[in-house]
């Protein structure tokens, strides 16, 4: 039997607190700036959604914390019991690919997380081609919008520049 040496391209990495904690890989700069960029540029709609930011959702079989998440407009009284876990879905889930974690993974938990908890988009963003995958339900295939784009969600009406998200 020959034996033969394997290339090793990464090192093992530690799983932080935060990766344990939430379930999820520790978002990078990139992700961060991202995350912010959109929050800003949804603010635009606040008069008709509330855009909440890791939020934890109770869903069955298990729950989830998207990056971000759009809901229909709801009043928030600051001096009431706050929320740890929403009961209600979202209507968006917004979910910001970071470098350690795999595409299949974010796609899968669309399709087996957010869509059976009656979710009605999902945006996945990928920073590093500049581009977001719109997935309207579990089975059809995603649409892609890259830069020069603008995305347009039917399930909230929602239209962005692309190019605004990742500008430099």
């Amino acid at each position: 039997m020959e034996m033969h040496e394997s290339i090793v391209f990464d090192e093992p990495v530690a799983i932080s607190d935060y990766e344990i904690e939430r379930g999820k890989p520790m978002p990078s700069r990139n992700h961060s700036l991202i995350q912010v960029r959109l929050t800003v540029l949804l603010d635009a709609f606040a008069d008709n959604f509330t855009i909440l930011s890791e939020a934890d959702l109770d869903f069955k079989p298990k729950g989830a914390t998207p990056d971000l998440c759009i809901y229909p407009k709801m009043h928030v009284d600051f001096s009431d019991d706050d929320v740890i876990k929403m009961q209600e879905p979202p209507i968006t889930a917004i979910e910001i690919l970071s470098p350690r974690q795999a595409l299949e993974d974010v796609i899968s938990k669309a399709r087996k997380i957010y869509f059976p908890n009656q979710v009605k988009s999902v945006w996945i963003v990928l920073p590093s081609l500049r581009s977001i995958a719109l997935l309207h339900d579990a089975k059809s295939d995603p649409q892609f919008f890259t830069s020069a784009d603008k995305i347009s969600d039917p399930a909230t009406g929602i239209q962005l520049h692309i190019g605004e998200v990742f500008r430099t």
